[in-house]
């Protein structure tokens, strides 16, 4: 596991988590190369409807265009595929591999995340192996309807009092309200289609930073 939670915060700050359906005709490595040239700091390759071939060559893809960089490419849920392209972490969600046995395949350098949507969730983690909670949703959203009651402001609260881990907070993230979700606890952003799916990626990432700047 990380052993640095300073540093995976820093890492974690503002988080691109794919979605090809949103990106408008775009390439993918258009979009991630445009929002990290703009200060994403962590990228996700999130692509649940990809064949297992068309998923492990988009993360070898996204892996090229991401080391040298220094930024760390985060498979969601294929521990398969995050081994096959040498991944720096992993991502799971409520109905993915327990994070026991993903940390078991795993070399132990790779991080671990995973999504939050309960109280007894949160209770749950603090016996889990796993290096950041995703709260999620924090706010309704499009992107995520398989979700559980949006947990608000006041709810990442309660989730930043009963954890110490790094929190990343996804769901209806934008620039407007990220200063808010900052001072509620998270430590990083994930956001979806406000990057994805924006006309310039790159100035939506800036424009993020400009607004996290106020926390």
């Amino acid at each position: 596991m990380v052993k640095d939670p300073a540093a995976l915060r820093s890492l974690l700050r503002l988080y691109l988590v794919t979605d090809q359906a949103l990106c408008r005709g775009r390439t993918l490595a258009e979009i991630v190369d445009a929002a990290v040239q703009g200060g994403v700091t962590c990228v996700q390759l999130r692509e649940k409807q990809l064949a297992t071939r068309d998923f492990l060559a988009q993360a070898l893809m996204l892996k090229t265009l991401l080391a040298p960089r220094g930024i760390p490419l985060v498979i969601n849920d294929r521990i398969d595929v995050a081994l096959a392209c040498g991944a720096e972490g992993v991502h799971l969600g409520q109905g993915d591999m327990p994070a026991d046995e993903a940390r078991r395949l795993l070399p132990p350098g790779v991080f671990i995340g995973w999504s939050v949507e309960t109280a007894q969730d949160v209770e749950r983690s603090a016996a889990m192996p796993v290096d950041y909670l995703g709260v999620s949703p924090v706010f309704a959203t499009p992107t995520k309807t398989d979700t559980k009651t949006p947990w608000g402001l006041e709810g990442l609260r309660r989730v930043r009092a009963a954890s110490g881990l790094p929190l990343v907070a996804i769901g209806g993230i934008h620039p407007g309200n990220a200063a808010d979700v900052l001072r509620a606890g998270a430590d990083g952003l994930a956001v979806v289609s406000a990057l994805c799916a924006a006309d310039d990626p790159r100035a939506a990432a800036l424009d993020f930073h400009q607004h996290m700047a106020h926390a």
